[in-house]
């Protein structure tokens, strides 16, 4: 898909014809595994509902049943498929099913925040609902921490957008928000590269004595 396709100009233009479910249909498919301009289109409605074009509400309810279906599918899609496709991945880059393995079980040790938090975060919006399902999260504890997520973030950022949209042009606030969720994946992956350094450190010690 070309960046014209994705410029800014055009999500304004979809969100105008089709309002409501551009919202809806946008952050679904990104929640789903699908790389697409969710967060934003979202924003964009927000700021319509700022005008008086759209309804606050409606814009809002929207973005939540987008956020969990979206994630649904993606975590569905993870539990049945996406196992059996990151063996074949790991396999075509030398990793050992053994090492995939170990770093499923880390992940399922953390899914719950991952879902609930990973909204916030760039790519991780995206890949949460997948990866839960590839570390076999349990079906009821993901429901609870999608809904929860979804619920939250569905409100900062509608609510964001509605009233500071008025004070701030549209391109800047989504810029804003943007290097916000770079920031924070910067962060994610600090935290995760740590964490390894630490228990790899840790493990050569004990072998060590």
């Amino acid at each position: 898909m070309s960046l014209e396709v994705l410029s800014l100009e055009n999500i304004q233009e979809i969100a105008h014809q089709y309002g409501y479910w551009a919202v809806f249909i946008g952050i679904a498919l990104e929640n789903t595994g699908i790389p697409i301009p969710g967060e934003t289109i979202t924003i964009v409605g927000g700021f319509l509902a700022g005008s008086g074009e759209l309804g606050y509400w409606t814009v809002l309810g929207s973005a939540i049943a987008g956020a969990v279906i979206g994630d649904n599918f993606g975590y569905w899609i993870g539990r049945f498929g996406g196992w059996p496709l990151l063996l074949r991945v790991g396999s075509f880059f030398n990793i050992s099913s053994r090492k995939l393995e170990e770093v499923r079980t880390k992940f399922s040790k953390n899914a719950a925040k991952a879902v609930f938090f990973g909204r916030f975060v760039t790519l991780l919006r995206i890949f949460a609902g997948p990866i839960a399902g590839i570390a076999q999260m349990p079906y009821y504890r993901f429901l609870l921490c999608n809904l929860g997520g979804a619920t939250v973030w569905a409100l900062i950022m509608v609510t964001l957008s509605f009233f500071v949209g008025r004070l701030v042009p549209l391109p800047q606030l989504i810029h804003w928000i943007t290097q916000f969720g770079v920031l924070a994946l910067i962060l994610v992956i600090g935290w995760i590269v740590m964490t390894f350094w630490l228990e790899n450190r840790k493990s050569r010690l004990e072998v060590s004595d």
